[in-house]
């Protein structure tokens, strides 16, 4: 049986070692948050990794068959809600609303 200083010095090491590790983050973000270059990326990323995310989702679509009416629609209707309000909350859930009812209810399968 191991001794109760061991385990007191386990649970410590433990607690020391989380903290670290959840301050952390937060401590290399603070001199980052006035640099030029994570402003630039601040802007651009969202629609980047939004554009990363259509080509991945749509990459083996077959425009022809009648599955893609599906995800088509609720691309544009995404795509046209957010041009409409600009509200990315609206448009996402707006173009996920429009693809569980065409896959659900409106579309055979």
């Amino acid at each position: 049986m191991p001794e109760p200083g061991y385990a007191v010095a386990a649970v410590l090491v433990s607690a020391a070692v989380t903290w670290a590790l959840r301050a952390l983050p937060f401590a290399v973000l603070a001199p980052l948050r006035a640099s030029a270059t994570v402003r630039h990326l601040s802007t651009r990323m969202p629609a980047g990794v939004m554009v990363i995310l259509v080509v991945y989702c749509l990459r083996d679509l077959s425009v022809s068959s009648v599955g893609a009416l599906a995800p088509l629609s609720a691309l544009a209707a995404t795509i046209g809600l957010h041009l409409w309000r600009r509200n990315a909350l609206l448009s996402i859930l707006g173009g996920t609303a429009v693809h569980v009812v065409l896959v659900s209810a409106v579309l055979p399968r």
